[in-house]
């Protein structure tokens, strides 16, 4: 099977830094049979939120092992780069990183309310789990989706990486089909187009590249309140 992809990532409208990282980077590539795309979305001030999120994608992707090894040894990487320099204390990401074989096999990894998406036959499926209080309350009955909408705690994670010295990791096993289209996300794009306006922008674009400008745009159109970060990926 062969893999197209694509990444953008975008400051956004109200944000004066970007905390996101994203792999593949322009110019690193994937190596080999194997290929591994990741975003992680940084918390914990301008610098400690791009310290986190970029050694995070770092040591993930340069790690061997499966999904949940390389989460937990970006985990520690995080953890040890907060202890080594206490000014960064308490920085945290989330951490979404799927591996890529080439027969099509997909292994997720996940921690914080970063996304990954499956496009197929013109259906968006949602692969992860939203670590997050908003999720946890309308998980619960607590809140209904208007609500949470606009609740004040809607940004707030209830798992991310760096912050303990182990971390529970999601992992999500998919097997792709020639047509395929993955999408890794930060909330900077769901927490201002939903999964339907998601959905749309996916089937009118054939490109990969093009999917991922207009991901981004239709997200800075409607306020771009965060950080935007994308990876498209489509199997041939």
């Amino acid at each position: 099977m062969r893999f197209r992809w694509a990444t953008r990532s975008d400051t956004g409208r109200m944000r004066p830094h970007n905390e996101d990282a994203v792999w593949p980077r322009p110019g690193s590539g994937n190596s080999g049979d194997t290929m591994i795309v990741a975003v992680a979305d940084g918390m914990g001030g301008h610098v400690g939120g791009e310290i986190a999120s970029r050694t995070a994608i770092e040591t993930a992707t340069s790690v061997g092992g499966g999904a949940a090894i390389r989460v937990q040894a970006a985990n520690l990487a995080v953890l040890d780069e907060a202890n080594r320099r206490p000014r960064l204390s308490g920085m945290g990401t989330t951490l979404t990183l799927a591996i890529i074989a080439a027969d099509g096999s997909v292994e997720f990894g996940h921690v914080g309310d970063s996304r990954a998406y499956l496009y197929r036959d013109n259906n968006l499926e949602m692969i992860t789990n939203d670590h997050s209080y908003i999720s946890e309350m309308m998980a619960a009955g607590r809140l209904t989706p208007e609500e949470a909408e606009v609740h004040p705690y809607r940004s707030v994670v209830t798992r991310a990486i760096g912050l303990e010295p182990a971390v529970e990791v999601d992992t999500v096993e998919v097997e792709l089909e020639g047509g395929d289209r993955l999408l890794l996300c930060s909330d900077g794009l769901t927490a201002m187009i939903d999964d339907a306006a998601i959905e749309e922008i996916l089937g009118d674009h054939d490109d990969p590249a093009a999917a991922a400008e207009a991901l981004v745009e239709a997200a800075n159109d409607l306020g771009g309140e965060d950080n935007i970060t994308v990876v498209v990926v489509d199997a041939e």
